[in-house]
């Protein structure tokens, strides 16, 4: 026996209804990305940044805009010297890069080059399972010492954590 026909047309049922706002098809749109798009795009960021301070002199006047702390109070934030630094580790003078900012090179460049590593990696191993956040002392003790230092770069007794004052005076 053969099932009864009908006249009218049959269209397949979608098994995922298309998004109909922008917001919507956005949102699926990023969900359909790999996941290692994110860590890739911003290490491509971070190689525009680089090879931009790499060929664009941070210590001729003009060339970028100057610190808006520094401008306002006189005084040093925990970033000046951040895009010298930069520019002097593209160029391979590490010593120099942590004479402009110590913080940044000894300290956090270290630690956000394994993070990124380490999501680089998670990334492309696909963990359904979120990783759990950093214990909260962590926190706590990162904010605690960029504040430390940047109450001691601006005291006398410290001025050899301000920006272009060598760590090593012997070096």
């Amino acid at each position: 026996m053969r099932p009864q026909q009908t006249d009218r047309p049959v269209h397949p049922q979608p098994t995922d209804a298309a998004p109909r706002s922008p917001a919507d098809r956005v949102r699926h749109r990023v969900r359909s990305l790999h996941p290692a798009v994110w860590p890739l795009g911003l290490g491509a960021l971070a190689l525009v940044g680089a090879t931009l301070v790499h060929f664009v002199d941070p210590n001729e006047p003009g060339n970028y805009p100057t610190c808006p702390w520094l401008l306002l109070t006189g005084t040093y934030c925990p970033g000046c010297g951040t895009t010298r630094a930069v520019a002097l580790v593209t160029h391979g003078d590490i010593l120099g890069a942590a004479s402009m900012n110590p913080l940044l090179v000894l300290a956090f460049g270290p630690f956000l080059l394994y993070t990124y590593v380490r999501w680089f990696g998670a990334s492309l191993r696909r963990r359904t399972v979120p990783r759990k956040a950093a214990p909260m002392w962590v926190y706590w003790t990162v904010i605690t010492s960029v504040f430390a230092f940047w109450l001691l770069r601006n005291l006398p007794w410290f001025d050899f954590l301000a920006p272009g004052v060598p760590l090593f005076p012997g070096w």
